[in-house]
């Protein structure tokens, strides 16, 4: 399919075929747009035939409370006025040049969960703290397992990244100290984001037509904070830091040619996680650093089908103990490693936990993340003559703020 904005044709992150969901704002105020070529289209000034109030705030958490069939809808109607050339004259007056906008948060996140369900991150971890003989925790081929975090921390793709504190002790420290972390990170993962509510368990098939929508996300962790705070419940402040997402909500709908099965289950899963058909999908990962002043270098690569779990199976696990979704909760799925060394979606796997340090195209030496340093995480899934690209999902680490006397 072509659109008669021709930089949606060819060698672009936003075809027709994607059509994601965003805010923006060119300086006339936060509004709700969809990314198609080099342009954002100003969706509430066109005739998209809906209820006017679902574009009424600067946030697409009316429209997914509307629900799926207003989600078709709205997708068909947008195909219908970015392809045929009879609706150009209207159309193309609210089309604002994606280099003239800042993009913001696209959606009110209600809640936050994070996943630890990519099976090679999790035995890549698990062998370097207790060994491969004990990699994989007893429950991890059978459960998903995740933590609560701070939707308050999520921050859209640009937004600077304080180096956080905490409570830190090396193995050779009697006590901890109070101190900025000295080994910050990334996590490379993408996010589901629930579009319908949900009252007490659901299906995995039904948990998966809850979803609106996929984005890109970067778990910002730090690791030395991690290790002394994490037993025995889990993650706490190392992860409250900040929760990078792209900017731009690619539609479930757009991802429906690319769905590939999760892998072979090594243990057979409970009847409730089981899955009607596929589940993931094929989207092409990576992840660069570029030093303060220099240029990228891309660190990893790697594809979201490596994951053990599905968005769906989380989704649908998360609800098991009666707990309510919401409009708006955002899904992480655990940090999205390959086989290979270069397909490490951390830089505690890429580095060995410091022990293996990187070195950057530009000469410089990297075990975590240093001040000034920009992270950039991508992401596309490529068809046949185009791709579903998310954007960016970036960040740039600045340094701790000093403590006040």
């Amino acid at each position: 399919m072509t659109s008669w904005v021709s930089s949606a044709n060819g060698d672009t992150d936003f075809p027709i075929e994607n059509l994601p969901y965003g805010v923006f704002d060119d300086g006339a105020g936060p509004r709700m747009g969809v990314a198609i070529g080099a342009f954002v289209l100003d969706v509430g000034k066109i005739k998209h035939g809906l209820d006017p109030a679902l574009f009424a705030e600067p946030t697409w958490n009316a429209v997914m409370a509307a629900g799926p069939t207003v989600w078709a809808e709205l997708r068909e109607r947008l195909t219908a006025l970015l392809s045929d050339e009879t609706h150009r004259a209207a159309v193309e007056p609210h089309l604002v040049p994606l280099e003239k906008v800042a993009l913001l948060m696209p959606f009110r996140v209600s809640e936050y969960t994070d996943f630890y369900a990519g099976r090679h991150h999790a035995f890549n971890v698990g062998t370097m703290f207790r060994g491969a003989e004990n990699a994989l925790p007893p429950n991890w081929l059978s459960i998903p397992i995740g933590y609560n975090g701070r939707a308050s921390s999520v921050v859209v793709s640009g937004t600077p990244v304080r180096r956080p504190w905490g409570q830190i002790k090396r193995p050779e420290d009697e006590l901890p100290r109070f101190a900025p972390s000295a080994r910050f990170d990334i996590e490379l993962e993408m996010a589901a984001i629930v579009g319908q509510p949900s009252d007490g368990m659901v299906s995995v098939a039904e948990a998966d037509a809850m979803i609106f929508g996929y984005v890109m996300l970067n778990d910002w962790s730090a690791r030395d904070i991690q290790a002394w705070e994490y037993q025995p419940l889990g993650p706490f402040q190392a992860k409250a830091t900040a929760t990078t997402i792209s900017p731009w909500i690619v539609p479930k709908a757009a991802l429906e040619p690319f769905r590939v099965s999760t892998p072979t289950r090594e243990r057979e899963l409970l009847p409730y996680l089981q899955e009607p058909g596929p589940m993931l999908y094929d989207i092409a990962l990576s992840v660069a650093l570029a030093p303060e002043g220099k240029p990228e270098t891309v660190i990893a690569r790697t594809n979201y089908r490596e994951m053990y779990y599905s968005a769906a199976q989380q989704l649908a696990h998360h609800t098991t103990s009666g707990c309510p979704m919401r409009v708006g909760d955002l899904l992480g799925s655990g940090t999205i490693s390959g086989p290979e060394k270069e397909n490490r979606g951390s830089m505690l796997e890429l580095s060995w936990g410091g022990k293996e340090p990187l070195t950057l195209e530009t000469g410089e030496i990297r075990q975590f993340l240093e001040d000034g340093d920009t992270v950039i995480l991508r992401g596309a899934a490529v068809g046949n003559g185009y791709r579903i690209g998310f954007g960016e999902a970036r960040g740039t680490i600045l340094p701790a703020l000093k403590l006040q006397d």
